[in-house]
């Protein structure tokens, strides 16, 4: 335990040392240095986050998490500390305000949808009841809901009569999630919907026929497809969408996407991807039987997390639902 703290100060000696010479080298602070050599996105965004949380100095300690308001503030500030003249570096400043627009907006972005998340679904809240039945509305356009209490709710994938019980674990950013895919990108739910309830086998390739036994084979050739409960999936996406951005691994995504801050509805639109991408990824891992679903949901997870390791990743900068996003 000795060495390994020894050892991590004295990559961090080393670390100051090496940019304390590559400024009198350069004559370039590191900010400078990643502004111009680096290319606008996540990459740059996350070697300046990295830079400002890393420094020695208060002031670019705390700049990570200034309020949005106080950016253009602080950004004379560190050029100010950092002894750059704004007149003969124009560029820099604009570069970071970008920077920590969506750096402080991706930690904004975090509070708002924790906040969704822990306010549970309230059925005497007129607010909640009206999203509820409103997403009723946009996925069974033609089919009257009978009753606010009805087993008709098991039909877009609710576990029983009454939606409220299934919303415990994500709140409302269930709901939202929900309401806002159906609304948004209506003829993918609907359709999304409809295969969960109504799906159909994939073709077996002559590869996946040789692994099967004789008798595994016959079992999966007379088998029907499996479906899912899409309520309760999307819950279930919500909950993979809320983890990814706590965790950081949405960073890449985000900072790719929003030329400035992050918002509610970036997330959002993450969510009606996800919840696309993981119904394709369903039906090509065509499971036995649903208790299957955490291996296929793990897998998922897996991939999703590996396509977001490329600084360069933008998971749905031309899906549908995402029409207003810019890919930098």
């Amino acid at each position: 335990m000795l060495i390994q703290v020894c050892l991590f100060f004295y990559c961090k000696f080393l670390w100051r040392c090496l940019k304390f010479v590559m400024r009198k080298l350069t004559g370039r602070c590191e900010l400078q240095r990643i502004c111009y050599n680096t290319k606008p996105g996540a990459s740059r965004t996350m070697k300046i986050e990295t830079s400002l949380r890393d420094s020695k100095s208060k002031l670019l300690q705390t700049s990570v998490s200034v309020h949005p308001d106080a950016i253009e503030k602080t950004i004379d500030d560190i050029m100010e500390l950092k002894k750059i003249n704004p007149d003969i570096n124009p560029q820099l400043g604009i570069s970071l305000q970008a920077c920590l627009l969506q750096i402080v907006g991706y930690r904004n972005l975090i509070a708002d949808v924790e906040k969704l998340r822990r306010e549970s679904y309230d059925s005497d809240n007129p607010q909640h009841e009206e999203m509820l039945l409103k997403l009723w509305k946009f996925l069974k356009p033609n089919t009257p809901l009978e009753s606010r209490i009805s087993k008709q709710w098991c039909e877009i994938g609710f576990q029983g009569d009454d939606p409220k019980t299934d919303f415990r674990g994500m709140g409302l950013l269930g709901l939202y999630n929900l309401q806002y895919f159906a609304e948004r990108d209506a003829a993918a739910a609907q359709q999304v919907l409809s295969d969960s309830l109504h799906p159909k086998c994939r073709d077996i390739t002559k590869e996946e026929i040789s692994k099967f036994s004789k008798a595994e084979w016959e079992k999966k050739r007379m088998d029907k497809a499996i479906g899912y409960s899409f309520a309760i999936v999307g819950i279930n996406i919500t909950d993979l969408a809320y983890n990814l951005l706590v965790s950081g691994a949405l960073k890449t995504h985000f900072y790719n996407i929003a030329p400035e801050a992050p918002t509610l509805s970036h997330f959002q639109q993450t969510f009606c991807y996800l919840m696309h991408e993981f119904h394709k990824f369903w039906i090509e891992e065509d499971p036995m039987d649903i208790m299957e679903f955490n291996r296929v949901r793990e897998k998922f997870r897996k991939r999703i997390i590996k396509q977001l390791q490329n600084p360069d990743m933008a998971l749905c900068p031309h899906f549908a639902a995402s029409e207003g996003l810019i890919n930098m």
